[in-house]
């Protein structure tokens, strides 16, 4: 979940490495550091902290080169220190090396090296396959490039690494396996980096390394290899993606900027896909497969955090309207079960970066088995796109702020797409719900506005409220149970409060025994077919003097009379209710982050893209 970028050309390299940091920042900020290439040898500054540390203490050293590599931690071996930093120098001072992954015989590799001689400055993995390469350099006489390539046979695990060589001061080897790598075409430069964001302002020309392929990367020449030293032909893309994207213009933070961002985000989800003229969905991913889906015996969504909760809304909507058996699976426990898996099951791919590790090797085992994989990926060229048989982008563009928010939406609205076309291929939805729903999913991104003009001052006034609480309980039913899941789940990232998600029904079965005069429950309580239920549940607290906050929809009196505080929605189908009673939750945990003057763009201990296990 590291931040790495790589820089080797013309211009000087500390400028653009810091600032490809600062960029990356988001996947990792326990440290930071850079390695430059000075041309006589190979200078190392690093620091715990974040990137505006490393900066002040590099301020005042010999910062001149044009080759360099930087890296931005989210610490797995090692605590964050100084010393576990990245870059590390190997034995010799000749390597430097940056990583992201995790090497899972690095004891095995270490031990061996102890017997050889070898000492340690780290408590990393990183380190170790560092001098297990240089290892293997010096004791066959052979070059940089040879070394790592027999050494990433022996190793197992996942990684990005780049390393830079004293002897060659404008190279950069690169390799590949679990994490991802985009190398940037210049004109006489090339940049690296685990997302394109770092290049952004010099290059939209890019290349998406593969698992298992080295690069050998200069100004003038970008060779890419497999581990069997074959030649491949690099791909280079064109990358549809402004600057703007991934800068914060005049939001205080990306977070509040991502979730102002929904209306257009939805709209760019839904855009050339629902049709209201033609009453129509076109989705060419779900047609490339439409045989498959129609006699599909289950579909097993697999997913991680936020895009489980998408998961389980994506279960309820195709179940109801499709009439098809939904599994939903975290990939992190699916991997490592002996799941069945038949040719006839589709198995639907949820990821945000495209890149997370265990849904990666979860869909490569379905792969394997016979089973369908269908990707729902934000990131055009991730790791989950290239591998699956189709899918369909969320065309949510960057997401820099680590709590998801405008990716959970457009997630939602595309599931809403599938489910929808998959029940008119299976048959199973009349022409008046379909076309009922088709007007309901076009009216949400003005909902969504409506939401953020007239709920904000509001929202803030219930944060300062609640910004000292020590605990919170989530309650919803149906559609917006997996809401209520989705909200306790921000309010802990964000504001490092306990929170906890429940069906409202399964309150009575144990966790009533928490509810005081100290604790808020917020219900997700919007008019469904389940309101009645849900009034009941409020009472139950109510008697029990807890502090009832609920979302509802527009004009709902009876909940606004029982409970302490409201956040309105308008009123909308029950099966993209969620679409909207999402937003004051991702609102409610911002503005009481805030309030605790928190960090909410880097929480602590968390990384956006979790591309290790």
């Amino acid at each position: 979940m590291c931040g790495i970028v790589g820089y080797t050309g013309q211009k000087q390299a500390y400028p653009i490495l810091i600032e490809g940091l600062k960029k990356l920042e988001y996947r990792g900020y326990d440290s930071a550091g850079v390695a430059l290439h000075t041309g006589n040898g190979i200078n190392v500054y690093k620091k715990q902290g974040k990137v505006a540390a490393l900066e002040e203490f590099a301020n005042g050293h010999p910062l001149a080169a044009t080759t360099g590599i930087g890296h931005t931690r989210w610490a797995t071996h090692g605590e964050p220190s100084d010393r576990n930093a990245h870059p590390h120098s190997s034995a010799s001072g000749n390597i430097a090396l940056i990583h992201n992954g995790i090497i899972e015989n690095y004891a095995q590799l270490k031990n061996e090296l102890l017997a050889n001689g070898y000492a340690f400055n780290s408590d990393t993995d990183s380190e170790v396959l560092l001098n297990f390469i240089e290892d293997i350099k010096l004791n066959n006489s052979c070059s940089l490039e040879e070394a790592v390539r027999i050494a990433l046979k022996r190793v197992t695990g996942a990684y990005v690494i780049l390393l830079i060589d004293k002897a060659y001061p404008d190279t950069i080897i690169a390799a590949r396996k679990g994490s991802p790598l985009v190398i940037g075409v210049g004109r006489n430069e090339h940049f690296l980096g685990s997302d394109a964001s770092p290049m952004l302002a010099y290059t939209k020309e890019v290349v998406y390394i593969n698992d298992y392929e080295l690069a050998i990367v200069r100004p003038d020449e970008l060779v890419l290899k497999n581990l069997g030293n074959e030649s491949i032909t690099p791909f280079v893309q064109k990358l549809d993606l402004e600057l703007a994207a991934i800068e914060k213009g005049n939001f205080e933070h990306f977070m509040l900027k991502e979730i102002h961002e929904q209306p257009q985000t939805i709209r760019d989800s839904l855009r050339g896909r629902l049709n209201i003229e033609q009453n129509s969905i076109t989705l060419s991913g779900l047609d490339s497969i439409a045989d498959k889906l129609r006699d599909a015996s289950r579909i097993v969504i697999v997913a991680c955090g936020t895009s489980w909760h998408a998961g389980l809304i994506g279960e309820y909507l195709i179940e109801e309207l499709c009439r098809l058996n939904v599994e939903v699976e975290y990939a992190s426990e699916y991997r490592y079960r002996n799941p069945i898996v038949s040719p006839n099951d589709v198995i639907l791919a949820i990821s945000q970066s495209g890149e997370t590790a265990d849904t990666l090797v979860a869909l490569e085992n379905a792969k394997q088995q016979g089973a369908t994989i269908f990707g729902i990926v934000n990131v055009v060229g991730s790791s989950i796109a290239r591998i699956a048989h189709a899918g369909a982008y969320t065309h949510a563009g960057p997401e820099i702020g680590v709590a998801s928010t405008k990716a959970f939406t457009a997630q939602l609205a595309v599931l809403q797409l599938i489910a929808l076309k998959l029940a008119e291929i299976r048959g199973s939805i009349s022409a008046g719900l379909f076309r009922t729903l088709l007007r309901e999913l076009d009216d949400v991104p003005a909902k969504v506005e409506w939401i953020l003009e007239n709920q904000i001052e509001h929202i803030k006034t219930i944060a300062r409220r609640y910004e000292d609480a020590r605990d919170f309980l989530y309650l919803g039913r149906g559609y917006n149970f997996p809401i209520a899941l989705e909200g306790a789940l921000k309010l802990k990232e964000i504001s490092y409060i306990h929170a906890e998600g429940y069906p409202a029904a399964e309150m009575k079965h144990g966790p009533i025994a928490l509810v005081d005069e100290q604790l808020p429950v917020v219900f997700v309580a919007t008019k469904d077919p389940y309101h009645e239920k849900i009034v009941s549940n409020i009472q139950e607290i109510n008697a029990r003097k807890g502090k009832v906050v609920a979302v509802v929809t527009e004009g709902d009196e009876t909940v606004t009379d029982l409970a302490e505080a409201v956040m309105v929605v308008p009123q909308a189908h029950e099966i993209v209710a969620p679409l909207l009673s999402v937003i004051p939750l991702q609102l409610l945990a911002y503005y009481i982050g805030v309030e605790r003057g928190l960090d909410v763009d880097k929480p602590r201990n968390l990384a956006k893209s979790v591309t290790v296990e």
